[in-house]
């Protein structure tokens, strides 16, 4: 028997510098086996030599790409129990002047991007008795605001996809999270103002809440929270 065949295997789909790296970094301090996923896998050499995981291409609006990451990554390190979609793609300006490909293009990578991880991930965990799948959302996925319409038309049907799967697949041991991020993330290039420390969320204390939800007592899921700094008005 594999030495890994005992360890949680965690795929996280839409991984960069940000919040994708936090929960990589945070799933393999917990002991689990991590594979990590974005269109350009090259980038994440230096943040899978860092936990011991492996990155895969893959482009979330594509179907077929995405049934090829799963079929790979469970080659590789056994079936998935715990799947993280945190992929998502932008396109701001007034409305009467979007590029109806364009938004196209968002509403693919944002909402089925979502569609396409989830089936998959609900599909492996059907055969093997259960699991945990989480999406990341935004304040946009319950406000759309000026000039952000394909962001929010993407995030709306991401929450809509992990309702509809929570009230399905909850009864077959499949825990279906929805994570609305309510305000900026803290980064390199976004740090905090000091007169409000803290007013940006860190991505490193998102991550212990996606790992605190996978340890869950299935007799107390929540299929939706909302994380956001004490000063952010809501």
């Amino acid at each position: 028997m594999s030495p890994q065949a005992d360890r949680t295997h965690a795929l996280i789909v839409g991984v960069g510098a940000g919040l994708g790296s936090s929960l990589a970094r945070r799933f393999a301090a917990e002991g689990m086996i991590v594979s990590v996923a974005a269109r350009r896998s090259e980038r994440l050499a230096a943040l899978c030599e860092e936990t011991g995981g492996r990155a895969y291409g893959c482009d979330v609006a594509d179907a077929q790409s995405v049934a090829a990451l799963f079929a790979d990554a469970e080659s590789d390190a056994g079936p998935v129990k715990v799947c993280i979609f945190n992929a998502g793609a932008r396109v701001r300006g007034p409305l009467a002047e979007l590029d109806p490909q364009a938004v196209a293009r968002s509403v693919a990578v944002t909402g089925m991007g979502g569609f396409h991880v989830g089936q998959q991930a609900a599909r492996s965990m059907l055969r093997s008795g259960g699991g945990t799948i989480l999406f990341t959302g935004a304040t946009a996925s319950i406000k759309g605001y000026s000039q952000s319409a394909p962001f929010a038309l993407g995030k709306f049907a991401l929450r809509g996809l992990a309702q509809s799967m929570a009230r399905e697949l909850a009864p077959k041991n499949i825990h279906i999270v929805h994570v609305i991020i309510d305000g900026g993330i803290r980064s390199d290039a976004r740090p905090d103002d000091p007169a409000r420390p803290d007013a940006l969320l860190d991505p490193d204390a998102i991550a212990q809440t996606y790992v605190d939800l996978c340890r869950q007592h299935r007799s107390a899921w929540t299929w939706e929270i909302e994380l956001r700094p004490w000063v952010e008005p809501f």
